[in-house]
């Protein structure tokens, strides 16, 4: 990865896209690095389209506009799959998206052969774990899985104290089964 990592996600209002963004860059901030964490939304209503943004560095951050040419690129919700989530990547981004399709499928429907592409079910294991269609967490152990941007250590560490109890251990266990089952194209 390189000096500055930058990282979009693109999920649905109440998917928890911005949570994820912010559990990133926590576990950044455990690690001793530099690391910002924020949306871009408007007044949607709840499944609106929305982005997510995180940028994560050993050194002071300067930068302070939304991603344009991410290194990693998540997509929570597999209906977001189109042109808008391929804007800006570079052929070493990493991709990673929330589908029960094979990854044929996926670039398909991205219709580019660029970046690296891994797919993970999270859907299926957040309603496995936790009861609800929720993939922000899934989506979370994926990413580390693929990049390594935060260690798993930290980055279940501040779900657990982001969520507590009960849901904290639904969530550090979806990231760990997410993190398992992630698979590179």
């Amino acid at each position: 990865m390189p000096e500055l990592v930058e990282i979009r996600l693109h999920g649905r209002g109440g998917q928890g896209a911005w949570t994820a963004t912010n559990l990133l860059a926590m576990a950044a901030l455990r690690e001793g690095k530099y690391s910002q964490s924020f949306p871009f939304f408007g007044p949607e209503r709840g499944g609106a389209p929305i982005l997510a943004f995180a940028r994560i560095s050993d050194k002071p951050i300067d930068v302070h506009c939304m991603v344009y040419n991410p290194d990693i690129v998540a997509v929570l919700d597999p209906t977001l799959l189109g042109p808008k989530v391929v804007e800006g990547i570079k052929d070493e981004t990493v991709m990673v998206v929330n589908t029960q399709d094979p990854p044929s499928k996926v670039r398909e429907v991205l219709g580019t052969s660029r970046g690296k592409l891994w797919t993970v079910n999270a859907t299926r294991l957040a309603l496995e774990v936790i009861g609800r269609p929720i993939t922000n967490t899934a989506m979370l152990g994926a990413i580390l899985k693929a990049t390594n941007v935060v260690s798993l250590d930290s980055l279940l560490a501040v779900t657990r104290e982001r969520f507590g109890g009960e849901m904290g251990e639904k969530n550090a266990s979806v990231i760990r089964k997410a993190y398992e089952e992630a698979v590179p194209e």
